[in-house]
């Protein structure tokens, strides 16, 4: 048997199919309302038949009023639970399991759609600059903000639960607000949700704990953590061990590793060297965190053959492949995986040549292949940058006077 056919089995009971997952990517495609659409639920239908185990949805946002991207998805209240359960049985009569991951920006959001900001402490973002300088500070979190924070995340895991999704992820890596918290960069508050790492981490233990107390003990909770957040001054990889070893204690069933800001982007960079061969970007931090925890470990970043997928389970280093943009040009690559019938799934993302545009390529471009897939057409490898780009910007113009109106 290919060692990525093997089931794996949660420490909640919970069973994935195979060793395969689609880590989260941003899709862009809910309405100008925030609600999930039918060429979003669509594409989760031509990866449900795609042969992964796991199905992981990009940022479901948990508040209206603090979102990442013009046209992500809102899940707050029930007031398009009938959306919802269209997109959980999009995995229908399939082996495959459709986690749902949340996030909150906090102060990584984009000025054109997100007025006031709101973060751990009133540290400016260093990269995505916004003009009015007046804004560019984020506004420090009460603590009331902070528990109805806490209380989103927990009352949005419920809704997506009755909606029928297979668990939930909490989105604590790359720059969110979760991993803000994290940052002593980021956080630089004196009461108990910053200073020492136990207080810093405070913020994603509650927010799981939460979690755990609204959905019941059989309903999987991952995370998405960074290994380091590759920042002077920022979460280290000492940290991230530690995290690891806490969460791993409260009952995480699911932990995927990634790295990175978007400050500091290592999730999209390049390996070192020494890690060439293995693909993964993040490889030497698995192998040390694996002797300091026995939860499921999935490793995202990189992975692009068959043959070092399986070489990276069988070292028992970690137990799942996480692969994000080569399912949005490969949508059948679980099945290809496990068939043998594809070994490399390489993409290569058109640029325009402009450098202020191309750094954002690496999103959506791979957004609009996901929106092809919706549409019922084929990747287009070939997909112009530029189309790319001028569609991006009206849909934050749109947004921005979206709103004004409010």
């Amino acid at each position: 048997m290919n060692i990525l056919e093997q089931e794996m089995i949660l420490p909640n009971g919970a069973v994935l199919s195979n060793r395969i997952a689609k880590s989260a990517m941003s899709e862009n495609l809910s309405n100008k309302h925030q609600e999930p659409t039918a060429v979003l639920i669509d594409a989760y239908k031509v990866w449900a038949q795609g042969g992964a185990g796991l199905l992981i949805t990009g940022n479901i946002m948990i508040d209206p009023n603090a979102v990442g991207e013009p046209r992500n998805v809102v899940v707050q209240d029930r007031k398009n639970m009938d959306l919802l359960k269209q997109w959980a049985e999009s995995v229908k009569g399939t082996k495959t399991q459709l986690w749902a991951q949340l996030n909150h920006p906090g102060r990584q959001a984009m000025e054109q759609i997100n007025g006031v900001l709101k973060a751990p402490s009133a540290v400016a973002l260093k990269t995505r600059g916004r003009k009015d300088a007046t804004k560019k500070i984020p506004e420090a979190l009460t603590e009331k903000e902070i528990l109805d924070i806490i209380e989103g995340f927990a009352n949005t895991s419920a809704i997506l639960k009755d909606a029928g999704f297979s668990g939930v992820q909490i989105h604590g890596a790359h720059g969110y607000l979760v991993s803000q918290f994290l940052s002593p960069q980021a956080n630089i508050r004196t009461d108990k949700w910053g200073g020492s790492l136990e207080n810093r981490a405070r913020f994603v233990v509650e927010v799981y704990n939460a979690i755990r107390a609204r959905v019941g003990k059989d309903f999987p909770i991952g995370i998405k953590l960074n290994s380091a957040d590759f920042q002077k001054g920022g979460f280290t990889e000492e940290e991230s061990m530690e995290v690891v070893k806490i969460l791993s204690a409260a009952g995480m069933d699911l932990i995927e590793i990634s790295g990175g800001t978007y400050e500091a982007p290592a999730m999209m960079g390049k390996q070192k060297e020494s890690t060439k061969q293995r693909e993964a970007y993040f490889m030497d931090y698995i192998e040390k965190v694996r002797q300091v925890t026995t939860t499921p470990l999935m490793l995202t970043g990189g992975f692009r053959t068959t043959s070092v997928m399986q070489d990276a389970v069988a070292s028992n280093q970690l137990d799942i492949i996480g692969v994000a943009r080569p399912f949005a040009v490969f949508p059948n690559m679980g099945n290809d995986i496990i068939n043998n019938s594809r070994s490399n799934f390489n993409t290569d993302i058109k640029k325009t040549g402009v450098k202020g545009i191309d750094g954002s390529m690496n999103i959506i471009w791979y957004e609009t292949q996901i929106k092809r897939l919706g549409q019922g057409k084929q990747p287009n490898p070939n997909l112009s940058a530029w189309s790319v780009f001028l569609n991006y910007a009206w849909l934050i113009i749109e947004q921005k006077l979206k709103s004004k109106t409010k």
